[in-house]
């Protein structure tokens, strides 16, 4: 995306294909002197290959163009991206049936030849055509995007490409982190694993939050009722104004998912419950951005306990050893 937003780099690609079309012309004119009269009957060979090479010079800089006016667009940057990625694939089948089309005469042996080509790649490839039909199902149905924080079989990460057989993702958590912060590691996967497993996309569209939570033991003889006001106010103290702004829209997509007897009501939720030792377990329910959670919840740890300790007469906390 940022290459066809570089200006230097999109006057190059351009330029090199200009460069090689022109290149495939002027061989062609070469070839037909006579010093080359050796190559036979292998000059109409070679006069079809230079004008498909030609011509497919030239869609390759149609397309060019055609992506960079599509990186341009107002867009969802996932959209944008799945744009750019169909048309770099229906640019590479044109190019192929172009130099299909000139190395036959008529364009139904070309089709034909097209088929049976098909028809014999289908047999040998049978896992990349798995993946490139992966690929279709991810760019059609959209179960996650460009940007997501999703999770795939035991792959979970952040979505950096998708490409026509692979996915890229740049992990987070995994087996060096007990975090949900990135591990630093790409994962790359073949487009078929999503008919086999489980999608989980934690950023999508409609509800781009997730639910998540903290909880603590304190004793009987706090004063529950303070507790409750007390964390939900340092809670809300520490979500950003973009989570407090999703919370009618959340609202109002609940309400529209068919989903019964669920609300949100006073947010964030604060629950209690028994302990099997004898205390009581108080538990903060808050929405947060996924990438975002680790620190959210980091923050919201230390705003709680620093509000709590101001008032040691109404919360009293399990002792180490209880």
């Amino acid at each position: 995306m940022k290459k066809l937003h570089n200006e230097d780099v999109k006057k190059s690609k351009i330029s090199t294909y200009i460069i090689g079309a022109v290149a495939c012309i002027l061989v062609t004119f070469i070839i037909r002197l006579k010093i080359f009269d050796f190559i036979g009957s292998y000059r109409e060979l070679f006069n079809h290959l230079l004008f498909a090479g030609a011509c497919s010079f030239g869609i390759l800089v149609l397309s060019r163009f055609i992506q960079t006016q599509i990186a341009k667009a107002p867009l969802d940057k996932g959209l944008l991206y799945n744009l750019i990625q169909v048309t770099r694939l229906v640019t590479y089948i044109v190019i192929v049936f172009i130099f299909i089309s000139f190395l036959n005469a008529n364009w139904y042996t070309a089709a034909v030849s097209l088929g049976l080509i098909s028809l014999l790649l289908g047999f040998a490839l049978q896992t990349p055509i798995a993946s490139l039909i992966g690929w279709f199902y991810i760019i059609m149905r959209g179960p996650f995007k460009v940007g997501d924080r999703i999770q795939v079989g035991s792959f979970n990460g952040d979505v950096v490409e998708i490409n026509f057989l692979d996915t890229t993702l740049w992990e987070f958590a995994g087996n060096l982190m007990s975090s949900d912060l990135p591990s630093g590691r790409l994962i790359r996967f073949p487009n078929s694993l999503i008919f086999q497993n489980q999608v989980y996309n934690y950023s999508w569209q409609k509800l781009p939050l997730v639910w998540n939570e903290v909880s603590f033991y304190i004793t009987f003889n706090s004063d529950l009722d303070w507790v409750e006001g007390t964390v939900r106010k340092a809670c809300l103290a520490q979500l950003d104004a973009k989570t407090k702004e999703n919370i009618p829209d959340m609202r109002d997509q609940i309400s529209e998912i068919l989903v019964e007897d669920f609300e949100i009501g006073e947010f964030p939720f604060v629950n209690f419950r028994i302990h099997q030792n004898n205390w009581v377990e108080v538990l903060l329910i808050y929405i947060v951005n996924p990438k975002q959670s680790s620190q959210t919840r980091s923050k919201i740890v230390k705003s709680v306990i620093a509000e709590l300790l101001k008032e040691p007469s109404k919360v009293a906390f399990v002792t180490e050893g209880s």
